[in-house]
């Protein structure tokens, strides 16, 4: 039986074929782990317990459009009952295009993040819901960054339902408002024979007191306040 005579240079390209293949493994594996070390190291930042005032971001490479004060952020919470707190408070569950943007912009800016922040409904601080949150940066000197936003938009008409909230002055408007419609709904002549602006006046004079009770009741029984003096508070019954 004849043997055929072996081609040094083939072997040597197979040789070189297995090395690449197991290198190419090796690399793939190695870079699999940092990726993956590097998502636990952001997670570990959104939900750990920094206060970073600033990150070290390079202005010329952040989109300007993404940058927002917190006056502006402090307007927005305020007008759509929002909070704006650390991301630690945060209940949902950060979605993976949310840390791929992270990590890209890291890497852009050769910085480790920290310090973020999410603007998102109360709720959402304690469980788990459908509406958007956003995820912000510090900047410095009152500034943030925004780096995502997920989820669905709010409701159109959130920031008109949340208005008797935004102050004492809207709340009081509004039961004003309910008491008188309430009163006309009052059948002519239930009280008394005669109907008279007098007995109108008593009439919606009882419904504003009673609505006011209600009002007053419900919120110190829940510990409700107005957007004003939660929208950047930690506690509950702020």
């Amino acid at each position: 039986m004849l043997l055929k005579p072996t081609n040094i240079r083939e072997q040597l390209y197979k040789a070189k074929l297995q090395s690449s293949e197991e290198q190419l493994i090796n690399e793939v594996y190695l870079l699999l782990q940092k990726s993956s070390e590097k998502e636990g190291k952001i997670l570990k930042n959104i939900s750990g317990n920094t206060h970073r005032a600033e990150n070290n971001f390079k202005f010329d490479l952040l989109e300007t459009d993404r940058i927002f004060h917190i006056d502006q952020i402090k307007e927005i919470c305020i007008n759509y009952r929002l909070r704006f707190l650390d991301s630690k408070y945060f209940k949902g569950q950060i979605p993976d295009k949310t840390i791929d943007k992270i990590k890209l912009l890291e890497q852009k800016h050769n910085i480790e993040i920290e310090g973020f922040k999410i603007v998102a409904p109360s709720k959402l601080f304690k469980l788990a819901d459908k509406d958007d949150p956003l995820l912000f940066a510090p900047i410095g000197n009152g500034y943030f960054y925004l780096i995502d936003k997920w989820g669905n938009d709010l409701h159109p008409l959130r920031r008109i339902l949340v208005w008797p909230f935004k102050n004492i002055v809207n709340l009081t408007l509004l039961v004003v408002l309910i008491s008188w419609l309430a009163t006309l709904f009052i059948p002519d002549g239930l009280f008394s024979k005669s109907n008279s602006q007098m007995e109108f006046m008593i009439i919606f004079f009882f419904m504003f007191k009673s609505l006011a009770a209600v009002v007053i009741f419900y919120g110190f029984a829940l510990g409700k306040n107005f957007n004003p003096a939660i929208w950047n508070s930690k506690y509950f019954n702020a």
